[in-house]
């Protein structure tokens, strides 16, 4: 009893804010739950299958979101990292480890605020002054730090609850440190966010940084999430004999446990830079060759389903849509997901 009156004091001395695990409003894009950790993105028996590396990354909460409805004239969060690095050399701190918060409005996602991380503990008032009308709010969470706790904050005096979920099977992206979000301004920013918005469905992220191999472990994880669409798009971290060699190894380790649902296989994007260095060229033209070729045998054999987005399709001819020459800017991944979403809305049932 002294504690709860205790609790109930700092609650007011903190100006009436009451906050809330966002695990009682749902993790959307947590595909397992059998975690080490409450926001990994692979179960904890997948430490003894894939690489070190693979695992590792996976503990970044990259793709996660929370779904959350509330009349509060202000917004909290409050955010628990495990890494200290907050930002990247070329990737800024809000986008690596901050929160990013939308909220519906006139029948689609807009953009509202962002948190700015510290280490270990980030909290921040993400938007005030709002008129008491419930809405329905969409929080991304870091997309290259973890975190172990996240808690939102409202009035003492406002409504909070579970925000509407998607109904369909979510979409599970394979790739590698695009996929995983370099280089976004904020979690949001990330292509497969902005799929997700703009479809309507939950988005389950495995990029891995570096890492996105088209290992057949990785594929066999995959295949115990019942998705709407698998999207295998690993080929800026392959070689093009690697591409050829894995993809058909992966497309069967789907297809053993779901053989009709559609699976989506991405080239490589464009170098900028390639148009004079022709090594980037070269890479591009026999990555894309062998990847096709190894595409173009599946079918043969009888592969129902499978999909193919050209790699010259994701960004724009103008150089203009990367940080480095390799990761995007907010505007390449506005450019990859309009790329996606030709292709998925052909794919996906309507």
């Amino acid at each position: 009893m002294q504690a709860a009156l205790f609790f109930a004091l700092l609650v007011l001395q903190g100006g009436g804010v009451v906050w809330h695990d966002v695990h009682a409003f749902g993790v959307e894009g947590k595909a397992w739950k059998g975690t080490k950790a409450p926001f990994d993105r692979l179960p904890a028996k997948a430490e003894a299958k894939v690489r070190k590396a693979v695992w590792d990354l996976s503990r970044d909460s990259a793709g996660m979101c929370v779904r959350f409805a509330t009349d509060a004239t202000a917004i909290h969060v409050r955010w628990k990292l495990t890494k200290k690095r907050l930002a990247m050399s070329q990737m800024p701190a809000t986008g690596v480890s901050g929160v990013d918060l939308y909220v519906r409005h006139e029948g689609q996602w807009r953009w509202l605020a962002v948190g700015w991380p510290e280490f270990p503990v980030s909290s921040a008032r993400l938007v005030a002054h709002l008129a008491k009308t419930q809405r329905q709010y969409l929080l991304y969470l870091p997309l290259y730090n973890g975190v172990s706790s996240v808690e939102i904050g409202v009035p003492s005096d406002a409504k909070i609850e579970k925000g509407k979920a998607p109904k369909h099977k979510p979409i599970v992206f394979y790739g590698t440190s695009i996929t995983h979000g370099a280089c976004a301004s904020r979690p949001g920013m990330a292509h497969p966010a902005i799929v997700g918005r703009r479809l309507g469905y939950p988005i389950v992220n495995l990029g891995f940084s570096g890492n996105g191999r088209l290992e057949t472990e990785v594929a066999e994880l995959m295949a115990e999430v019942d998705a709407a669409v698998y999207i295998l798009d690993c080929c800026p971290n392959l070689s093009g004999d690697e591409a050829g060699k894995r993809l058909g190894p992966c497309v069967r380790a789907l297809r053993a446990k779901h053989p009709a649902t559609p699976i989506l296989v991405v080239e490589d994007r464009t170098y900028p830079s390639s148009f004079l260095v022709s090594h980037l060229r070269k890479r591009n033209s026999e990555n894309r060759k062998s990847l096709r070729a190894a595409f173009d045998v599946l079918v043969t054999a009888g592969q129902k389903n499978l999909h193919y987005l050209r790699g010259e399709e994701l960004l724009g001819v103008d150089g203009d849509d990367t940080v480095d020459g390799s990761h995007p800017t907010d505007l390449g991944f506005q450019r990859q997901a309009a790329a996606f979403l030709r292709v998925l809305r052909g794919i996906l049932p309507r």
